[in-house]
């Protein structure tokens, strides 16, 4: 089960201490979270100014950044249509790109994913084919190049508890039936970030934890920092597997 760490996200820096700006002080984060046992890190490359970038020398100074103080760690990059809305402005950013990204995640209920996609497979970057809905779902079953994704990202947003499983359990079957080789991330957003992992431990998934997802603990609390939300969900796993065994 891979365990990747989503460092930041489009949230504001005003949010938690680390959700920096500063390349720099985010790799350290990075670098504690990997040593925590995170195997792979995904980034949102900010500006100057905070924001997420798809600008060749941003994505540049940010994986740089993340490589060094992650040496021989994956990582993924966001390709969100936030960062850039015009999706032909997007794949003309990609092709740019002068530093590659290990992976990008690729939201596919936004506009030209395909070809978002098809830009980053061209370059040798692999594809995080993000689903969040059932229209999302349909235009990936459509897409001339989704088995060429090197994952699902099956994204489950910021809803109650109750509603989680099914959400994810509809998404992930019919997944499953497309692409039955394709591995399958499961992660959710604040209220269903701790119950998407248990899911993903229970289904044998791949997920992710990271102040991008969630700013708090299993039990409520705080997360001090990337580090901390790992070794939550490492212990979590853990103590979920040995109560099936």
């Amino acid at each position: 089960m891979l365990l990747q760490a989503c460092i930041n996200g489009a949230r504001d820096a005003s949010q938690h201490p680390w959700l920096s700006a500063d390349e720099a002080l985010s790799a350290d984060d990075a670098a504690r979270a990997v040593a925590a046992g995170a195997q792979e890190i995904h980034v949102h490359p900010k500006d100057a100014a905070g924001r997420d970038s798809l600008a060749a020398d941003d994505v540049a100074r940010w994986v740089r950044a993340i490589r060094a103080a992650c040496p021989g760690v994956p990582v993924g990059v966001t390709t969100g249509a936030w960062a850039e809305p015009d999706s032909e402005r997007r794949t003309a950013a990609i092709a740019g790109w002068t530093v590659l990204p290990d992976y990008a995640s690729v939201n596919w209920h936004e506009a030209g994913a395909d070809e978002v996609a098809a830009a980053l497979i061209d370059r040798g970057v692999g594809v995080e084919a993000g689903i969040w809905d059932g229209p999302g779902l349909e235009a990936w079953r459509r897409s001339p190049v989704r088995a060429d994704c090197l994952r699902v990202l099956v994204e489950l947003p910021d809803e109650a508890v109750e509603t989680m499983r099914g959400h994810a359990e509809g998404l992930i079957a019919h997944i499953a039936r497309e692409e039955p080789m394709l591995p399958i991330l499961l992660h959710g957003e604040d209220r269903s970030a701790w119950a998407a992992f248990d899911l993903a431990v229970e289904r044998g998934l791949d997920s992710r934890v990271g102040l991008e997802d969630t700013l708090t603990l299993p039990d409520g609390r705080p997360a001090s920092d990337n580090a901390s939300l790992v070794r939550a969900a490492l212990a979590r796993r853990k103590t979920l597997i040995d109560a099936r065994s």
